[in-house]
Order: C-alpha cells, then sequence, then structure tokens
C-alpha cells in the first residue's frame, strides 16, 4: 500500500525534497532513515524471541504438516552434521520444499531453530508416553522410574538421533537465552516427575529410607543418566553398562523390603 501523503516523510512527517531523478524519497534525513531502520530490526527482534506458545499469523499456524516436515529436516541435519550447517537453504533442500517456504513459515533461520526444538519436545513426549503405556504393569514404580529415565538413552535409533539433536542445540543453547529457556525447561518437570515417582515407590514400601531425599535423587539420576547416554554415543560405555549402573542406584534408592 502505498503512503497517502508522499511528499512527507514517514517517521516525522516533514516536507521532502522533490526528488530530480530517480524513486522520490521517503524520509528527510538520514536521522529519520536510521530511526525507521531501528523500529524494522526491533519488531523483527521481538516476533523472533516470541514466548513460547505465543500466537503466529493463522496462514502460518494451519501449515502443521509442512511445518513438520521442515523441522524434521532440522533434525536430520543437525543429529548428522550439527546446527551450524542447517542454513535455511539446506534446511529446504533436505525438506524437499523451497527456499521461500522455509521463510513463510519460520520468518528466520533463529525462528525456525526455536521452534524446530519445541516440536522436537513435543514429539519425543508424544513417543515417550506411548512407550510408557506399553509397560506390561504400569503399577510397578520401578518399572516407570526405569522408563522415564530411559527415554535419555539412545536405546534405539529415534532416541539416538534425538540425543544427538539436543546435544547439538546444547552447544548452541550456551550463547543463546531463546534456545536456552526452550532446552533447559526452568521448571524442571522430569526432575519433579523423578521425584514424585521416588516419593511415591517409597510411600507404598512403607516410607524413604532414612536420609533419602526425592528432589536430590531425582537430581542426581536425571543428570547423571544424560551423562551415560553420551558416554553410549561416544562409545565410551555400552548400554549393558549404563543399565548395570542404573539399576545398582535404583536398587540403592528403592531397595527390597
Amino acid at each position: 500500500m502505498r503512503d497517502e501523503n508522499p511528499s512527507a516523510c514517514r517517521v516525522c512527517g516533514a516536507p521532502l525534497a522533490t526528488a530530480v531523478r530517480g524513486r522520490p524519497p521517503v524520509y528527510c534525513s538520514r536521522s529519520c532513515q536510521a530511526k525507521a531502520y531501528r523500529r524494522r530490526a526491533g519488531a523483527r527482534g521481538r516476533t523472533e524471541a516470541a514466548p513460547p506458545g505465543a500466537a503466529e499469523p493463522a496462514a502460518r499456524a494451519e501449515g502443521g504438516p509442512r511445518r513438520r516436515q521442515i523441522a524434521e529436516a532440522v533434525w536430520r541435519i543437525a543429529a548428522e552434521r550439527g546446527l551450524e550447517a542447517a542454513s535455511m537453504r539446506e534446511v529446504a533442500a533436505a525438506a524437499g520444499v523451497s527456499l521461500r517456504v522455509v521463510q513463510y513459515h519460520f520468518g528466520s533461520k533463529h525462528g525456525l531453530l526455536v521452534a524446530a526444538l519445541h516440536l522436537l519436545h513435543e514429539e519425543n513426549e508424544r513417543r515417550a508416553r506411548a512407550r510408557m503405556a506399553r509397560l506390561a504393569d504400569p503399577a510397578d514404580l520401578r518399572a516407570v522410574l526405569g522408563a522415564v529415565l530411559g527415554e535419555f538413552l539412545p536405546l534405539d535409533e529415534q532416541r539416538r538421533s534425538a540425543l544427538r539433536v539436543f546435544l547439538a542445540y546444547y552447544v548452541r543453547s550456551l550463547n543463546d537465552p531463546a534456545l536456552a529457556e526452550v532446552f533447559l525447561h526452568g521448571a524442571q518437570p522430569v526432575e519433579q516427575l523423578v521425584a514424585a515417582l521416588i516419593r511415591q515407590a517409597c510411600s507404598a514400601d512403607g516410607g524413604p529410607a532414612p536420609g533419602l531425599d526425592p528432589e536430590r535423587e531425582a537430581d542426581l539420576l536425571v543428570s547423571g543418566v544424560t551423562g551415560l547416554g553420551m558416554d553410549v554415543l561416544h562409545g565410551r560405555r555400552t548400554l549393558a553398562d549404563v543399565r548395570t549402573t542404573l539399576d545398582y542406584h535404583l536398587d540403592r534408592i528403592l531397595p527390597a523390603r
């Protein structure tokens, strides 16, 4: 849409000089031009740094399957070559879409990376819930606790790939507050879940052992199993060795009575 008053500066409204040749001016001075640029840059920054769950334009929100298709391309690239290789052009090629489609759905590379991390969290949670539902005895709290912690281990190709992607994001999140906010989950829901399971299992078995702190144990278990999963990726440990270590700590926390 053209300005209603093309003879006035878009920033301050001052009269504009008549153009001798070329396109007519839209700003009365370099100062107003700089102000306009800063406003546009600020608006882009606010859009990219929008909080998780912020409303999106309807057209983008409707493109769920296409957004997921593009996010999956980000995951593949991150798992194989790291996030530095996930340029908009590379992602478009891996997803089998045009660069314009990627830009339409995500706006910028930063917006793409943040959205792909959100979608990865959702995908992993969906898969974890499905696996938990297939447990032989959902009332066996020890088995449930082991299954929750097992989600941090590369027990199959999907979890191996997800762990590699999370490691790529972790490195980048050290210098990116927006990614860190998504990656770190300030509320620590996993630690809270593990602590609640420990507390529930102890209560069902006569109460916790003397000196046992479920919250502290949960912190150690989640951090420990994450590190053990990384060791498996590097080939430093085997899954069998990690399972033995995990069983050792669960036996210590929830001994048979």
